[in-house]
């Protein structure tokens, strides 16, 4: 029998559904990309030549990337790559798949940055550079910095930045603020570790795969949350903003912790899920135009 492109992408979509329990839509979905990837055509195209029949090369090729893909490699790991924001990112193992969740974060800063004026924002774990580079996208006027305790994900960002051509964001190797001494922002954005360590949840899926660094945090996946909101007040200007992702049930006590440091105005932000997934603070301090 004839393998065309349509029994091809149908036995991988069976495939992936009973050795990854996908649902049929997304198994389907995952089994056509993996096929487009190959033959390097758009899902228009897939579609219009399903009866068309594969070479061998090309399904050797295929059964190749869904080999890999059976054994759980994340597809952002497979293809290299991954969108974000309208943007097309070089991604690795060694940093964290960027998530349209994230967006969530980049949407709320872009709200309090003024899109003609210079204003200051740091970027802390910025892993691929999805945030920073989205931010400096959409605001050109903003002075980004971008960092990251890895090396290996700052190189991967820096190559963001250049394929993009986005060359107005400084990035530096630093562990949260570490490297930031006397340096202080209007706006910080992060997107740190939240998991809790032994939440059973970092053993499947595509987060088997994912450098744990930037996925778990302590007990409560909150340590290095309270790091950022302990130290985040130093490194804010007056007015400035925090603003932290966190996972969907942990809002409330970000808030409480926000509120223990003094930052006021704090409110939290859904996502497209409408999970709660931003919280953010404003530093309280004004700066005094009074002269003695």
């Amino acid at each position: 029998m004839t393998q065309t492109v349509r029994t091809t992408w149908a036995e991988a979509q069976r495939r992936l559904i009973k050795t990854l329990s996908l649902d049929a839509n997304e198994a389907k979905f995952e089994a056509q990309l993996l096929l487009q990837n190959v033959l390097s055509v758009n899902r228009a195209w897939l579609l219009a030549h399903e009866s068309d029949a594969l070479q061998d090369k090309v399904k050797a090729d295929f059964e190749s990337l869904l080999a890999r893909r059976l054994l759980g490699e994340p597809i952002a790991y497979i293809f290299g790559n991954r969108e974000f924001f309208g943007l097309n990112l070089i991604v690795t193992p060694d940093t964290l798949i960027p998530r349209p969740d994230t967006e969530t974060l980049v949407e709320t800063a872009l709200d309090k940055i003024p899109a003609d004026a210079p204003y200051s924002v740091l970027d802390l774990g910025t892993g691929t550079g999805a945030v920073a580079l989205a931010i400096a996208q959409h605001r050109p006027e903003a002075q980004v910095t971008a960092i990251d305790a890895s090396s290996a994900a700052l190189d991967i960002a820096k190559r963001n930045a250049s394929q993009l051509a986005l060359t107005q964001v400084d990035f530096r190797l630093s562990h949260w603020f570490s490297a930031l001494e006397g340096e202080r922002f209007n706006l910080i954005v992060s997107n740190p570790p939240y998991i809790e360590q032994h939440d059973p949840h970092l053993t499947q899926g595509d987060l088997r795969f994912e450098p744990m660094s930037a996925l778990a945090s302590g007990a409560d996946g909150l340590d290095d949350i309270r790091e950022i909101i302990d130290n985040g007040l130093l490194h804010l200007h007056p007015q400035g903003w925090l603003m932290l992702e966190h996972g969907y049930n942990q809002a409330h006590l970000v808030a409480d912790l926000m509120a223990q440091s003094g930052l006021i105005d704090i409110t939290t932000i859904k996502d497209l899920g409408a999970n709660d997934r931003v919280t953010i603070g404003k530093n309280p301090l004004i700066v005094s135009t009074h002269w003695d």
